[in-house]
């Protein structure tokens, strides 16, 4: 099918399935044009929490559509692409995260939303990269544990310097990987460029930046500032909302390695694929579904 008759094809089975798209701001620009509702994984943990349909069809990777389906357990939730994963989820596991909590039993573990249901069931709040300093700020006990992403982790220390945050040694391989040197290269072709960043970049390159924030919070900023220039640390897929929302300004990719292979997975046809043969579904155990979804209604809470 071209574009025009898959397009016209998804929105009628979405009619017909009484279903919901939501995509997350770092999916491709043609899934982003044919989602209901786009945003970072705090707006869409929200949103999915709330919304009234029977399906929802979350364009992201396996912890978002699980994240879903804690939310909504009545809900048929449905992932396009079944082996759209992240490689910073898979770097913690329940049992491994069971022993180091054994070394720290008065810590509170914080988990970022980018965990396995399994691990956010053993936790004792989620955050996300929107929300995790007020998180760690509102948790009562001074030591906390937090898993998975050390990136993040440190940016939220030293932010939160009262606390005493113990990192898992986790981290994001798309944004890992930007390294100082590309920073100095792109500033130099774009002097009056603001750096914005996301805090899963290393912290030398936080630190370099003009601003750091999730990926709504980096739109917000270049919504509202003066400035015309913008240097985009964060997964390209950000820059179709940014693009969208300021044509009067120019956006330039902080580092080409900036792509995150399994958000880009998902496509108009696997999105077609999943409406019309109701598949991936994922499936939860429900004692896990349920002490997960402490973890993450303790972050709505205080959110």
């Amino acid at each position: 099918m071209k574009k025009d008759e898959m397009i016209k094809e998804i929105l009628e089975l979405k009619k017909k399935r009484n279903a919901v798209i939501v995509a997350h701001n770092y999916q491709v620009d043609d899934v982003q044009e044919v989602a209901d509702v786009i945003g970072d994984s705090l707006a869409l943990s929200k949103y999915c929490a709330g919304v009234d349909k029977d399906v929802i069809v979350f364009c992201g990777v396996h912890f978002m559509a699980e994240s879903a389906k804690i939310l909504s357990p009545d809900k048929t939730v449905l992932l396009p692409e079944i082996d759209a994963g992240c490689p910073m989820a898979d770097m913690v596991t329940k049992e491994a995260l069971i022993e180091e909590k054994k070394k720290h039993p008065n810590a509170t573990v914080v988990c970022y939303i980018n965990s396995s249901a399994e691990v956010k069931s053993e936790c004792d709040i989620c955050c996300t990269s929107s929300n995790a300093i007020d998180i760690v700020r509102a948790v009562k006990s001074k030591d906390i544990l937090f898993v998975p992403d050390q990136n993040l982790g440190s940016y939220v220390s030293k932010m939160v310097p009262e606390k005493n945050i113990i990192l898992w040694n986790g981290y994001c391989v798309t944004h890992h990987r930007v390294k100082s040197d590309e920073i100095d290269r792109v500033k130099e072709l774009h002097p009056n460029a603001e750096i914005l960043v996301h805090p899963e970049c290393q912290p030398n390159i936080v630190d370099a930046a003009d601003f750091a924030g999730s990926t709504k919070q980096i739109i917000d900023y270049a919504a509202k500032s003066p400035n015309k220039d913008f240097i985009i640390g964060t997964e390209m897929g950000v820059l179709f909302k940014l693009k969208k929302d300021n044509p009067d300004k120019n956006f330039y990719l902080l580092s080409q390695g900036l792509v995150c292979p399994n958000m880009k997975k998902t496509s108009l046809s696997s999105i077609y694929n999943a409406l019309n043969e109701m598949k991936y579904e994922i499936n939860l155990d429900e004692n896990i579904r349920l002490k997960a979804k402490k973890s993450l209604d303790n972050m709505l809470e205080l959110s």
